[in-house]
């Protein structure tokens, strides 16, 4: 979940829900659409689900995409990135709190030196902060969701602390800095140790154990977000000014920010809503800044045009797929057949789904790395939209096939191993609630599925990623068969887009249990060769093997924003909000 493989959300990738809530909205702004123009404005009303983690260091089960948003306006990354091809390794420097790094001993070594940056506290940035963060993640490697076994911290032979200014990391093995540099120094935020560590408690395990502890159990009570002083100090362009569970959240302007992309406005307001129709009977009132036009909506742009905003769609670097789990010890021998899965994925018409229900604001996905942002060709993918394919090799392979009835395995040895005689094609799609996109996608997908006697149940809930965890083999309580949590785009990636967070073995987002040994070579080949062909074989190879079924993957979202808002575009492919660069004309 960001080269022709540019980059796309950093250390975030997952489910991401801009508009849709848990809570419905409430207040309202003072001006009309009208008003886009006012010169006195000093404040943005922005529809956003209310973040839910606050800490800058990801936890299993908060990765969701407005707490990314939200975790950047807060607290700066080491590294900042961008798309557009100009910079080494993808760096944005303006952004960015350190220099690029110096790379030596044969691509093993990178020497990386701060910039001069100040915490909100006026206390200066330094490596002291860089090791606290690293000695926390170190010690709570389990804790942490950005954590794959055999990578960063495992990959560090060496971590040192030169001075204030300058550190250096050796890895055990020369990698791909391309890739290192992007899916490994993205992850790191310096974090303040004077503030939450007075007594350098971290510097040891047991102590970084014991502040970690702490600090994630302050991150869970969202109540005293904005009353604990452990988040009042910051470094990013903005601070929490007002935080309402499950409702709104404001943020203020950094008065005492270090970096040059200093905040034009004085606050910004996080609106969540209920689902697209309550965020758009809004947007219609002309009570938002900043919303979003459903897909289902995307022909009102003239209307909203005419009342002074501007319709913009918001491209990101993303691939979008419904996760099947493995694990399950019912339905996950099933999905361990590959003419299966196969059949599946012909019953999914991603062209006509696009046009039909995303109005043309959604390009096939067809395999794990994604298409270059607006692109929607979909002629390189491996499985066309064919039920009279799917239907023959179901039958070929032991199924009755009964249209729009139900379809069993009639002869297991043709089935595959552990499906047995009489066992249905039904399963449970969790989807997620608040998109009417989705809502008529997967009717659409569950028709065709219908016509071949496979049976889909759709639960809708509001927060599919969190019901549908990792689970271990046939464990009893691991019951959930396939997951969807991409009406916005299922995954963002960084700016090299290899998937070794995504479909190895043991992956921290691999949701449901994939497993290829063929697939892990050549996730782990991306990794350590600069060649460009070891993505693309990565890339044919899962196209193909279908660890997930591909789906219609949509445009982060069709932003709508009034015409006198300035600095929201370009939208970032990585689909970050850099609200310090909003000004009214």
């Amino acid at each position: 979940m960001k080269s022709s493989f540019l980059r796309a959300a950093v250390a975030i990738g997952s489910a991401i829900t801009l508009g849709a809530g848990l809570a419905a909205c409430t207040g309202s702004s003072n001006e009309s659409a009208g008003g886009a123009t006012s010169s006195n404005k000093d404040t943005a009303t922005v529809a956003l689900r209310t973040p839910n983690w606050i800490l800058p260091i990801s936890a299993p089960g908060f990765t969701q995409g407005e707490n990314a948003i939200f975790g950047q306006a807060l607290y700066r990354s080491l590294y900042s990135y961008r798309l557009d091809g100009t910079a080494e390794y993808n760096i944005d420097s303006r952004r960015s709190m350190a220099e690029a790094p110096v790379v030596s001993n044969g691509g093993k070594t990178l020497t990386i030196t701060l910039k001069d940056n100040k915490w909100s506290d006026g206390q200066p940035v330094t490596t002291k902060d860089i090791q606290f963060w690293y000695d926390l993640v170190t010690a709570n490697k389990d804790k942490w969701a950005s954590y794959r076994k055999g990578g960063f911290p495992d990959n560090i032979a060496d971590w040192t602390v030169k001075d204030d200014k300058t550190f250096s990391l050796t890895t055990t093995k020369a990698y791909n800095t391309a890739w290192f540099v992007d899916n490994q120094l993205n992850r790191i935020t310096p974090v303040p140790q004077h503030a939450w560590d007075k007594d350098n408690q971290a510097s040891k395990p047991e102590g970084a154990k014991k502040v970690f502890d702490t600090l994630t159990t302050a991150a869970k009570d969202t109540k005293t977000y904005d009353s604990n002083p452990l988040w009042q100090v910051n470094s990013g362009p903005w601070k929490l000014a007002k935080y309402v569970p499950n409702g709104e959240v404001t943020l203020a302007a950094q008065s005492t920010y270090s970096g040059e992309d200093k905040a034009k406005l004085a606050k910004i307001v996080l609106r969540p809503f209920t689902g697209d129709d309550a965020e758009f009977n809004v947007l219609r009132a002309g009570d938002l800044d900043y919303g979003y036009v459903p897909a289902a909506n995307v022909s009102q742009k003239s209307y909203l045009e005419s009342k002074g905003y501007k319709v913009s769609p918001w491209y990101g670097w993303s691939i979008t797929y419904l996760q099947l789990n493995y694990n399950n010890p019912k339905t996950g021998t099933l999905f361990k057949q590959p003419y299966l899965r196969q059949a599946m994925q012909m019953l999914i018409d991603q062209p006509t789904i696009n046009k039909a229900i995303w109005s043309d604001t959604a390009a096939p996905t067809c395999g794990p790395v994604p298409q270059k942002p607006g692109v929607t060709d979909a002629s390189g993918c491996v499985y066309k939209f064919d039920p009279a394919a799917a239907k023959q090799l179901l039958e070929t392979h032991g199924w009755k096939v009964t249209p729009d009835g139900q379809t069993t395995c009639t002869t297991p040895a043709q089935c595959g191993t552990g499906v047995t005689a009489g066992q249905p094609l039904t399963f449970t799609v969790t989807s997620q609630t608040g998109f009417a996109a989705t809502t008529k996608m997967f009717a659409e997908i569950k028709s065709q599925m219908a016509k071949l006697g496979i049976t889909l149940n759709i639960k809708e809930v509001p927060d599919s990623v969190a019901v549908t965890p990792a689970c271990k083999p046939a464990d009893a309580t691991c019951s959930w068969d396939m997951s969807f949590f991409g009406s916005q785009g299922s995954w963002y990636y960084p700016a090299f887009a290899s998937g070794e967070r995504l479909f190895a073995t043991d992956a921290p987002v691999n949701l449901g249990s994939y497993s290829n040994p063929e697939a892990d070579k050549l996730i782990e080949a991306t990794q350590f060769s600069a060649d460009d062909k070891a993505l693309t074989a990565y890339n044919d190879f899962l196209a193909k093997d279908l660890p997930v079924l591909w789906m219609p993957n949509p445009v982060y979202q069709v932003s709508s924003y009034r015409s006198g808002l300035q600095g929201v575009e370009p939208q970032d492919p990585m689909n970050y909000m850099y609200f310090q660069d909003w000004s009214w004309k």
